[in-house]
């Protein structure tokens, strides 16, 4: 075992990048909404307002009461208020709509009061109101001399007149309803598909830590176990040397396998406690490879689950030098980089014949799904002088 050229970089880094980002989106998020939430109501507002005036101003005769022209005009400019005070709106629209020509005016009034209550009392006492505007003729004397012919037609009109409002602003509550009932809906089959995801999961996981822990723990218990009694009988100093790096690596393997197991036990959403950058030191002087490692400018705040990935990436490919290439010797560049922490991991071409050892070609493959759940990037390919280069990137901030 050797360890060449070992060197760790001073950490460097900060958030205020990500900071001023998150704001910026922030504010730009809030102005297109506060453009959208503002700009549309008053829009609506001022063409209500000018439908209802248009309507008086066509159909006011030359010789009206100047009382009936206010009314009618304060009809009109009552609608402004109809969002926050519905029922006085309609209140304040009945005396044009009874002496003047704000007919118009009183049913946008009720058709929002009907849109906000729906059919609280308010919406019938509105509707009454109006249809009294829409059948009483003012003055009161041009309405006594009206026959019974008129009085009936004038009160078909005063239905429409009031229904049609309510009936357009039960449809729009109604319709209201029916899309938040739909979100609710959506929401609980979201659960109900989350909860049914979670128990396959977790029968997944509790069949996976039984299979570990009944096949795989036992073999590297007993690996464990051979390699203790190979060092306290065997004569040769290099032999019993080898069964102690044999039973240390088989306890490690062993503690790690426990804790893997009693996470997938638990059914715990992270992976557990897990080794990261800070462990690499260690990494590299016990994998018996010569290796060069430089650590540089990586963040003081670094996600627990990247340097996790990154500990593993290094591990997978140290643990590849050994097998197929014994005798080579690796570089382990580990550099943060604005927004990414990039890792290369090259190695020369072996110097010994190389022992076929059982692989099931799932190391680089499970390093690449990782790089690509934590949206990074992972590349391999062979060098020019017979060696292997492994590239992975892991961003640092979202």
């Amino acid at each position: 075992m050797s360890t060449e050229g070992l060197s760790i970089g001073i950490p460097v880094g900060g958030q205020a990048g990500t900071t001023d980002r998150t704001r910026g989106h922030t504010g730009s998020r809030w102005r297109v909404l506060l453009r959208r939430e503002v700009w549309a109501p008053l829009a609506v507002d001022f063409a209500a307002v000018l439908l209802a005036a248009l309507d008086v101003w066509l159909v006011i005769p030359d010789k009206a009461p100047p009382y009936s022209i206010y009314l009618s005009a304060f009809a009109c400019l009552a609608l402004v208020g109809r969002r926050w005070l519905p029922f006085t709106v309609v209140l304040g629209t009945v005396p044009g709509f009874l002496t003047g020509w704000s007919q118009l005016a009183a049913m946008i009034a009720l058709g929002m009061l009907a849109t906000r209550k729906q059919t609280h009392w308010q919406v019938w006492v509105g509707a009454a109101l109006v249809w009294a505007c829409r059948f009483i003729q003012w003055p009161l004397s041009d309405f006594a001399t009206l026959s019974w012919r008129e009085h009936v037609l004038d009160a078909i009109y005063g239905v429409l007149v009031a229904g049609m409002p309510i009936a357009i602003g039960l449809l729009i509550g109604a319709r209201a309803q029916l899309s938040q009932k739909l979100v609710e809906l959506a929401a609980s089959r979201d659960r109900e598909r989350k909860l049914h995801d979670d128990a396959v999961r977790a029968e997944e996981r509790a069949r996976l830590a039984r299979e570990m822990h009944d096949v795989v723990s036992h073999d590297i218990t007993l690996i464990a176990m051979q390699a203790g009694v190979l060092a306290t009988t065997s004569g040769s100093e290099s032999a019993q040397e080898t069964a102690k790096v044999i039973r240390q690596l088989s306890t490690r393997t062993l503690e790690e396998l426990r804790s893997l197991v009693g996470v997938l036990r638990s059914g715990a959403a992270d992976d557990g406690p897990q080794p990261g950058i800070g462990e690499l030191t260690q990494l590299v002087r016990g994998c018996e490879v010569p290796v060069q490692l430089t650590v540089d400018s990586v963040p003081e705040q670094l996600p627990v689950k990247v340097s996790a990935a990154a500990y593993r990436t290094v591990q997978e490919c140290l643990t590849n030098v050994r097998k197929h290439a014994p005798g080579a010797a690796a570089t382990v560049l580990i550099l943060g980089d604005g927004d990414a922490l990039n890792i290369e991991v090259r190695n020369d071409s072996p110097n010994a014949p190389v022992t076929p050892l059982p692989s099931g070609g799932h190391g680089l493959a499970g390093l690449a799904e990782r790089a690509r759940l934590l949206g990074g990037s992972f590349e391999t390919a062979p060098t020019d002088d017979g060696g292997f280069r492994v590239r992975a990137s892991y961003p640092v901030r979202g």
